[in-house]
């Protein structure tokens, strides 16, 4: 299956990018390397209808699927994993690969994260 990945909202990408930053920054306090590949997790908010569709195209990207959880909201959360560096080129690619999928689904980019990478063995 080809897609034709939709255009993002410049607006909220670089809104996003601001809340990348702060998490970049906070690997970085912790002496994160961030050309380092790692497990990266990112999260939806939608339905389990919406997050079957998610699936199908982050899968082609990639994402494998972690969890589903519902918050006490009531309001349901899919994690997916992908493994890549965290340096700014990368993060700004995932971001807008996710606010695409986010566009195609119908479903809420909840954010990314990972554990600091100090180029030590784990």
């Amino acid at each position: 299956m080809s897609l034709n990945l939709p255009p993002v909202d410049e607006a909220r990408l670089a809104q996003e990018w601001e809340a990348d930053k702060e998490v970049l920054a906070n690997l970085a306090a912790n002496g994160d390397v961030a050309r380092l590949s790692r497990p990266v997790d990112v999260s939806f908010k939608g339905s389990e209808k919406d997050f079957e569709r998610v699936l199908t195209i982050a899968s082609q990207f990639g994402f494998v699927e972690l969890d589903r959880e519902e918050d006490e909201d009531g309001d349901l959360f899919l994690f997916l994993e992908c493994e890549q560096p965290v340096d700014e080129q990368s993060i700004r690619a995932l971001t807008k690969k996710c606010l695409q999928i986010e566009i195609l689904c119908g479903v809420e980019y909840d954010g990314w994260g990972c554990e600091a990478r100090t180029g030590g063995v784990h």
